[in-house]
């Protein structure tokens, strides 16, 4: 299935300057330079070699932008690629004999006192990446000097715009530098910036001489909107609802592509759009937290413009005891509210795996999305093993388990509906089974019903929900996750694994840790890994808070 199209590989208005010899971009904040992740192609140069490449008509692997210049992930602006042997001896001898001139925009907080200097120091490398400034000559061997000339432009309360201009070029120079003097950069969390929504630092223009007598070339990147809102007050990205979704978009552009993966989400928490947007197929699913009927329809149309074939919307009241007080239809309407419906049973890829999913159907679809790389960690460990999922729903673990070769599992859940689900999960994937057994049973009593009969298990999935009510028993994750996990560390093998999540916004990951470390104790069962996992990037929170979702990866001896 091809992508939507609002899913491209690099927006052309983000082309600066063309000619047979350069190629010069505004970069996105977020993005790489190069060499990506393979699981994750989405650095700035396999993106323009697609967009060049269809442009062109000609293979990906033809195209060979030659690179010069460097930005870190979260620095956007100027960027400028080679296209010729002319291009590339000009930028190498620009870069390489220091004659190219470089100016950025910052943001810092405090911002410095004076108007203006020059930063001097000796750079080395400090520990897992980040690097440390020393005063010249006390850097040691391994140190590299440092020239930065700053400026300010304008102050707003503590803030302050700057303009720098580097005349050496270091990893992280400007970050470094600022920092060490007193007036980090906003957003800069690695070198004491204050928490927001991006890194402030921005390559605004690029002069460049050119070799042969002619005038020197000049490129420069529009500021992003974001630094004025920053310097008004505010760390929101502005813009308008579809500026947002769009951006968002292109952050999951590798996604979009993947053939194997139609089901992701398009915006979350940390995308600046204050929505949550899912992608099943071609349709979309928006999540709405307590939006007046003026913004659900202006958020709808926003999201049917990027050319879905139907928009279905999800009422999410901010606090769960609401949900129980309104009609399911009120919630979940059954119908897409913008374009066509989907059939009732939409068939979704995660991994090349199918997922049978029903867009209109009460709050939950039958998948969770932000569970996809805990579904690839599950599918990676499950070979030969016994693999217990509890609270299974509609089985998605289970499926990842069972394509990863399980010798058998068991999927325990107090809704047979869902459990249905589940096996139709399991069939449409050809992995159905009586080794893959499907229990329906409150999780609590089959707990103690398994540790009895000596029940065991190399893989266990545990992620229930935040609030559960059961023939008269009630559970909460804050009150008592504890005591679950050690009733489920009883059924795990020697040498097994124990996968432990919660969505839970008021469990923070180091509770979650110090629960699990009293679980097994509780169930005198002594730990060799407790490995923290992260969420999908497609899940991005908001700056300075948590994910949503806490997943944590136990090795039992």
């Amino acid at each position: 299935m091809e992508p939507l199209a609002c899913f491209v590989p690099w927006r052309a208005s983000r082309v600066l300057f063309e000619d047979p010899d350069l190629l010069v971009v505004d970069k996105p904040e977020g993005m790489s330079t190069h060499a990506a992740d393979p699981e994750r192609p989405d650095d700035c140069v396999s993106r323009l070699r697609v967009y060049l490449s269809r442009r062109e008509g000609v293979a990906p692997e033809a195209i060979r932008p030659g690179i010069h210049q460097r930005l870190d992930r979260d620095t956007s602006g100027v960027l400028v690629f080679s296209r010729s042997r002319v291009g590339s001896a000009a930028l190498a001898a620009a870069f390489e004999g220091r004659t190219a001139q470089k100016r950025y925009l910052a943001v810092a907080e405090p911002g410095p006192r004076g108007s203006s200097g020059v930063l001097t120091h000796d750079l080395r490398e400090a520990r897992e990446g980040r690097m440390e400034a020393l005063a010249p000559g006390r850097g040691g061997p391994r140190s590299q000097r440092a020239v930065t000339r700053w400026e300010v432009l304008s102050r707003r309360g503590p803030r302050a715009l700057l303009a720098l201009a580097p005349e050496t070029g270091r990893t992280h120079q400007l970050r470094v530098q600022c920092a060490a003097e007193g007036f980090p950069l906003l957003g800069d969390g690695w070198y004491g910036g204050c928490v927001a929504a991006r890194l402030f630092l921005h390559a605004e223009a690029l002069t460049i001489p050119w070799p042969g007598g002619g005038p020197p070339r000049t490129f420069q990147a529009p500021v992003p909107e974001a630094f004025r809102a920053a310097l008004g007050g505010t760390d929101a990205r502005p813009g308008d609802l579809l500026k947002a979704l769009e951006r968002a978009a292109d952050a999951r552009w590798a996604l979009a592509s993947r053939p194997d993966t139609t089901a992701f989400r398009l915006c979350h928490d940390g995308d600046g759009a204050g929505l949550r947007v899912d992608v099943y197929a071609r349709h979309a699913v928006l999540h709405g937290y307590d939006l007046s009927p003026e913004d659900e329809a202006r958020a709808l149309d926003a999201v049917a413009s990027l050319g879905f074939d139907g928009v279905y919307l999800k009422r999410r009241p901010r606090h769960a005891s609401v949900v129980s007080d309104v009609p399911s239809e009120a919630l979940s309407p059954p119908r897409a509210l913008r374009g066509i419906d989907a059939p009732e049973e939409l068939a979704v890829l995660e991994g090349g795996l199918t997922y049978l999913v029903r867009l209109g159907e009460g709050l939950s679809t039958g998948l969770f999305l932000d569970q996809r790389e805990n579904r690839r960690r599950v599918r990676g460990l499950a070979s030969g093993r016994s693999v217990l999922n509890l609270f299974a729903y509609t089985c998605g673990f289970t499926v990842a388990a069972a394509a990863g070769g399980a010798a058998r599992s068991v999927s325990v859940d107090v809704s047979r509906a869902a459990l249905d689900r589940g096996g139709r999960n399991l069939a449409a994937n050809g992995l159905e089974g009586a080794h893959h057994a499907r229990v329906a049973a409150d999780v609590f009593g089959w707990l103690d019903a398994a540790r009895a009969r000596g029940d065991r298990f190399g893989l266990v999935a545990l992620d229930p929900p935040s609030y559960a009510t059961t023939h008269g028993s009630r559970f909460t994750a804050d009150g008592d996750y504890r005591a679950l996990a050690a009733k489920v560390l009883g059924l795990v093998e020697p040498g097994g694994q124990l996968l432990c999540c919660t969505n839970h916004q008021q469990v923070v990951r180091a509770k979650l840790r110090r629960w699990l470390h009293e679980a097994a104790r509780d169930a005198r069962r002594e730990l060799t890994q407790m490995k923290d996992l992260e969420v999908p990037y497609d899940h991005p929170p908001e700056p300075g808070r948590e994910p949503h979702l806490k997943s944590v990866l136990l090795t039992v001896r």
